[in-house]
């Protein structure tokens, strides 16, 4: 028996190298992470709390493109996998700070397929079959050794966990379930952990068709006819993990700006047992990181981008000529020329300073270059939650994207528009940034989620309702 799980264990692990190259940090970027969707880390948020400003609010986004109608086996977090927030607060890109996240999920009734055998009326509710829970950990990590753990701190154990929304009969009040599943821990930190509306919005079907933009599509290279964009993520949920932490407690003095990275990682051994059970060992090797949105999507190269997932972010200068030579602005040469004010596609040190160092005076980290979401915590919020200006700085308001990232920033059309370097009259007075015409117009047509953000925290709006889909 031992030498047979022993040689399970050894094909799973060659089996799982020998899996093609693929994406994996943000949706199904990778090839290797889009394969293993409950460990993929689809989105990052950091903001100033707009109601409680005294805190940061950090959402990390996992499982992509959930259908609502999913049973019977609805999404849920993995309970193999370790879900992370890192904090750097001293500028030399690595973290100091790590929140974990483990989840424990529990079968009440196994001899019924149903994920719940009546209506869910409290996180409680013997109804339901598939409750889940999870233990939140602080690491403070010292110098020194490569691990740099110092300390682990215990923040809450046994933390609910809401359903999913699947429907009028199984969660007729759904709102109150995901309520109830904020929780306080000592020191003013709120958690939550769940089923959300995804809140990324964006046009996947043209841009992926040879990088077409709809409102654009007559100055394509192949021309089509214009049309308005299309939310390719509306009525998609995703899984959410949401922390806000008093600002005091995350950075250091002189230090006003953090960088914020999240990930997932699986043991380096998976073994598939006899009994339909799996097990793992050995360490936790990551297997999807993300900061700044649509690197691993849109920067990083195909063969590359599965060892961008097991890197780490202190050692990302070996990917910096993606970002000095970048495909994103051949592309908008190649297949806008015609219509656009020509793009240097070398030499590209602004975005070096936007998506890897910070810029000064903004939201400057150092100059080690690494993909982690920079905020600064001493610059205010700018409007109440889900009411920012969806251009971010490139509109003037230096609350939003790319510095940190709301929930309402429309990071495609800002990050389509600095590829292009069409950055606006704005950051070309303030920082002298190119600001070409018409570049600073490019857009997918797709400005706004598809469901109003909350006031409150967690912010991100309830799941679709696997009832309600057409």
């Amino acid at each position: 028996m031992k030498k047979r799980l022993l040689l399970l264990a050894i094909v799973a692990v060659v089996v799982y190298w020998m899996l093609p190259a693929a994406v994996a940090s943000s949706h199904r970027e990778a090839p290797l992470i889009s394969q293993d969707p409950m460990a993929d880390n689809t989105d990052l948020y950091a903001f100033r709390s707009p109601d409680r400003p005294d805190t940061v609010t950090i959402v990390a986004n996992y499982i992509p493109l959930e259908p609502p109608a999913s049973g019977p086996n609805f999404p849920a977090f993995d309970d193999t996998v370790l879900y992370e927030i890192h904090i750097d607060n001293d500028g030399d890109s690595r973290e100091d700070l790590t929140y974990q996240f483990r989840f424990h999920t529990e079968t009440r009734d196994p001899d019924t397929f149903l994920y719940n055998t009546g209506p869910i009326t409290s996180l409680t509710d013997p109804s339901w079959n598939r409750p889940q829970t999870y233990t939140v950990k602080l690491v403070a990590h010292g110098a020194g050794d490569s691990d740099r753990s110092s300390r682990v701190e215990v923040l809450g154990r046994d933390i609910a966990t809401p359903p999913d929304n699947i429907g009028p009969r199984s969660t007729p009040n759904y709102d109150a379930l995901a309520a109830g599943a904020v929780t306080m821990l000592r020191g003013g930190v709120a958690v939550f952990a769940g089923q959300r509306d995804d809140p990324f919005f964006v046009d996947l079907g043209s841009i992926f068709d040879l990088a077409g933009l709809r409102p654009f599509n007559p100055l394509h290279a192949i021309p089509l006819p214009s049309e308005p964009g299309r939310d390719a993520v509306a009525r998609f949920n995703t899984h959410a993990i949401a922390i806000q932490v008093p600002i005091a407690q995350i950075v250091r003095a002189g230090h006003p700006t953090i960088g914020i990275y999240a990930s997932a990682s699986r043991r380096e051994v998976r073994i598939l047992k006899d009994d339909g059970t799996t097990a793992g060992d050995g360490r936790f090797v990551e297997v999807s990181r993300l900061g700044e949105p649509l690197i691993n999507e849109a920067v990083i190269p195909l063969g590359r981008k599965d060892f961008w997932n097991r890197s780490e972010p202190e050692d990302d200068a070996q990917f910096a000529s993606f970002y000095t030579s970048p495909e994103v602005s051949r592309l908008e040469n190649l297949l806008y020329g015609g219509a656009l004010a020509p793009i240097d596609a070398a030499n590209r040190a602004d975005l070096v300073s936007i998506l890897l160092t910070g810029v000064p005076g903004l939201n400057f980290t150092g100059p080690r270059p690494a993909d982690l979401l920079r905020l600064n915590t001493s610059i205010a919020p700018s409007a109440a939650a889900g009411a920012g200006n969806r251009l971010g700085v490139l509109s003037g308001d230096l609350a939003g994207f790319p510095h940190g990232r709301r929930l309402e920033d429309d990071v495609v059309d800002i990050e389509l528009r600095a590829f292009a370097q069409g950055y606006g009259s704005f950051l070309h007075t303030l920082l002298g940034l190119p600001n070409k015409s018409p570049n600073n117009l490019l857009g997918d047509g797709v400005d706004a989620n598809d469901r109003p953000f909350l006031a409150h925290f967690p912010y991100l709006a309830a799941p679709h309702q696997g009832y309600e889909v057409p």
